[in-house]
């Protein structure tokens, strides 16, 4: 693949170095909220960030080939610390903070860590509690103080410290990182990258290579150019390709800027405050952000909300008939922008979407409705189509963006469909195996042809992703059920949060175990005086019921009969990403939810009308017991029973 943006140096090290080099202190790389003031690294202190604690950790032992594990939420250490291990011609493990120390453990364990940078004192506490387990693991380096002043373990050191250790090492051996990162090559190993797990019980070890992560880059650059005047504010940091690609990869390469909000519950308004010109965001956290806007549009005054009922059929008809690649006439042209004058920017400003010129859906199957909710903003919203294992290998062009479709392959790479629909393609940003798991690399890569386990189709070399094939569902009617089409469509709902979608056994009809979203429906069942006192008392009200049965109908009128949605469950609390039930991007882990939940689904297959299925109970003293709880299990049109 050409170099979009010139050839800048053939690692990310080295790319720093050129911005380094070009910008020096005059420009801003990265910026942090702190105690509410906004606060920032130029590309020098990026760079001297990057070789201080790359020095200090090469004076701790770090060696060429070693593997550094790094927790935290977004913050610039995240990246200081991925570049000076790569510097070293080590490689980064990235892992989300919200993981409990089993998972921890099993990440440090399987990528053999030896170090590990962290953001604070939860998560030194998860390794100091793991050390016995972890014995190739040799220094903590933690960059959030607070709570650790009285910690004496020896394993632990201060990210400050790191720093003092590497300008001291870096006097004693001057050149030396200049060396190593001279010596850096495209070819070398720079990232560990876990897959989701939505398919296995653990996520797999994906290795990639400073030219593998860049072709997914230049993938993304070649869709949508970035310049060094954009801002993006990361939802996740690199833990997920994604952000391996457009967080680290775009990002030097552009020179744009990365806004981190002071924590992950400001986000929304931190992102409003910068104005972010790129949006990149899973598919889960765009229906929600959607489904919320929706839902707060309920309960606004009278006179806003006749005004949002009046003006946004305008914007919806627009964009039905842009994403049905049909041409809009003068009449709903003038409508829709009158409707995106009046409603689309104080909507946009309320999101932080008001500057975005980029927007990003990834990781999961998008809605329908929320594609159109936001095209109807104005938003250019596309989703893009790729792995960790296999790259990048979809998107539109912002011109030609469509219900159906994710776009075209990008440039450079090759696909093909195998008989049983399987999408099968090779590029430059295809993985180089599975981290020590020869047998497994090869189940999936085959002469450079990765294969995805996808089902997709290609018409009119527009590629549509349909759904993971072993999801695939052939129902009595002959229709095949895609689960993810159809969760997508229920969290599309004010009132759903999450949907977990199955097929009867003889494939008669479609099922969906439904998670409400307990801030939107309390709101409603208040407005009806319906008393509750929890989330699974509120789950199983008959009218809570009758409302969600409303949805399901509603979204059933889309599908094809032998697809919809006939049997449904309140369950009774959320599921827990903590009990392995979602994937840290919130994707429903099929496997898990079906061993756990296996009484509750032979409950519907049977046409029983009530389950049981245990149900935390809290007590006084604060522990909590389980005990069972009785669902009520609705027939689409039946009502409960």
């Amino acid at each position: 693949m050409a170099r979009l943006y010139g050839e800048k140096g053939d690692t990310w090290p080295k790319v720093l170095s050129h911005n380094y080099k070009r910008y020096g202190g005059s420009r801003s790389a990265m910026r942090y909220k702190h105690y509410g003031i906004w606060q920032g690294y130029t590309w020098e202190e990026y760079y001297l960030n990057v070789k201080y604690l790359a020095c200090g950790l090469s004076s701790l032992g770090f060696e060429q080939g070693d593997r550094l594990l790094i927790i935290g939420d977004n913050a610039p250490q995240w990246y200081i610390a991925e570049l000076a291990a790569q510097a070293n011609r080590g490689v980064s493990v990235g892992a989300y903070s919200e993981l409990a120390a089993p998972e921890v453990r099993y990440i440090a364990e399987s990528s053999g860590a030896r170090f590990a940078v962290v953001e604070d004192q939860e998560q030194v506490d998860k390794l100091l509690e793991l050390k016995e387990d972890l014995p190739l693991l040799r220094k903590i380096i933690y960059w959030n103080y607070k709570g650790l002043s009285h910690y004496e373990d020896a394993l632990i050191m201060g990210y400050r410290e790191a720093l003092g250790h590497g300008l001291a090492y870096d006097k004693e051996h001057p050149g030396l990182f200049e060396k190593a990162l001279a010596a850096g090559g495209v070819d070398d190993p720079c990232a560990i990258v876990y897959t989701s797990g939505t398919t296995g019980v653990k996520p797999k070890a994906a290795v990639h290579t400073h030219a593998t992560i860049r072709a997914g880059a230049e993938s993304y650059l070649g869709l949508d150019p970035w310049t060094e005047s954009d801002d993006i504010v990361p939802h996740l940091p690199p833990a997920w390709i994604t952000g391996q690609w457009s967080l680290v990869g775009c990002h030097l390469l552009s020179g744009c800027i990365l806004n981190f909000a002071e924590n992950p519950e400001t986000r929304q308004r931190d992102a409003r405050e910068i104005g972010p010109t790129i949006v990149l965001n899973s598919a889960r956290v765009w229906e929600s952000q959607a489904a919320a806007t929706q839902a707060r549009m309920l309960d606004v005054d009278p006179f806003k909300r006749i005004i949002f009922r009046l003006l946004m059929p305008a914007a919806y008809g627009l964009a039905d008939r842009r994403l049905r690649r049909e041409r809009p006439g003068m009449a709903a042209s003038l409508a829709a922008a009158l409707a995106r004058f009046v409603l689309g920017g104080r909507i946009k400003a309320s999101l932080g979407l008001s500057r975005a010129r980029i927007c990003y859906s990834t990781e999961a199957v998008l809605s329908p409705d929320a594609l159109r909710f936001y095209h109807a903003l104005g938003l250019p919203l596309k989703s893009l189509y790729g792995t960790t294992e296999g790259g990048p290998l979809a998107g539109a062009r912002k011109d030609a963006i469509y219900f159906d479709t994710v776009g075209p392959r990008f440039d450079g790479t090759e696909m093909r469909v195998a008989d049983d629909g399987e999408i099968v393609y090779r590029t430059a940003a295809v993985f180089k195996g599975y981290y020590n798991d020869p047998q497994q690399t090869a189940s999936v890569l085959r002469d450079g042809w990765f294969h995805s386990g996808d089902s997709c189709d290609v018409a009119g070399g527009e590629v549509r992703f349909i759904d993971r094939m072993g999801s695939l569902v052939r129902m009595a009617s002959g229709d095949i059920l895609a689960p993810q089409l159809v969760e997508s469509r229920l969290r599309s709902s004010p009132y759903i949060k999450d949907a977990w979608v199955l097929a009867a056994p003889d494939g008669k009809y479609a099922f969906a175990i439904v998670v409400i979203n307990f801030t939107t429906v309390a709101r409603w069942a208040g407005k009806r005086s319906t008393s509750f006192g929890t989330f699974a008392e509120l789950s199983q009200k008959t009218d809570v019921y009758d409302l969600i049965m409303g949805e399901i109908e509603r979204i059933n009128s889309a599908l094809p009969n032998g697809c919809r949605v006939k049997k449904f469950v309140n369950f009774h609390r959320e599921f827990d990403a903590d009990a392995g039930e979602l994937t840290r991007t919130r994707n429903v882990r099929r496997h898990v939810l079906a061993e756990r939940y296996r009484t509750l689904v032979e409950a519907i297959h049977a046409e029983l009308t009530e389950a049981s299925v245990d149900a935390p109970v809290g007590r006084q003293d604060g522990r909590t017991e389980t005990r069972g709880f009785c669902v009520a299990i609705a027939s689409v049109g039946g009502g409960t029973s």
